[in-house]
């Protein structure tokens, strides 16, 4: 049974939502994992069951566990935060599909390159206050010129997974 997303304007909740990201090192050998601890969005839900709207992530607060890491990961050979301080996925449009299916279409800016992103995500939760989304997704990170790969250590695709729930924003 398809549940309906109540219609109007929601608001992403940081403190029951993740964004994080994951990447073999190492010649395939290590996965670094990160997790961001500054994220926001917002979003509306049309009439007929569409929806647009906008999760911003805060490039600084990249945490992998190493202090050293996340530095270089904040310089300009990765993210540049201090630059390009926000990373956006702007959603253009978000339609059900079958069951807890959603197909979500977007940019994806990252160090002030944007580029369009497409994938499915998981409706995991929904009442008439609260709804959950649940995605995972790969991104070619040379495509937004994070190339920096010292001898070779880093290649293939970078898995960005993210649980967002959003709540009701107040009228």
């Amino acid at each position: 049974m398809t549940v309906a997303v109540e219609t109007g304007l929601w608001q992403l909740d940081p403190t029951a939502s993740t964004v994080g990201l994951r990447h073999k090192t190492f010649w395939g050998l290590v996965t670094v994992k990160g997790t961001f601890a500054g994220l926001g969005g917002s979003g509306e839900v049309r009439p007929d069951g569409s929806a647009a709207g906008t999760v911003t992530l805060d490039a600084a607060t990249l945490d992998t566990k190493s202090a050293k890491r996340d530095a270089h990961l904040r310089s300009a050979d990765f993210f540049h935060a201090d630059q390009h301080p926000e990373i956006t996925f702007a959603v253009r449009g978000a339609d059900r599909l079958d069951g807890d299916q959603v197909r979500v279409t977007g940019e994806l800016t990252v160090r002030g390159v944007s580029r369009p992103q497409s994938l499915t995500a998981r409706l995991t939760g929904v009442s008439a206050d609260a709804l959950t989304l649940e995605a995972e997704f790969d991104v070619d990170r040379d495509q937004y010129g994070m190339g920096w790969n010292q001898l070779g250590m880093m290649r293939g695709l970078t898995t960005v997974t993210a649980t967002l729930r959003f709540t009701r924003a107040a009228a």
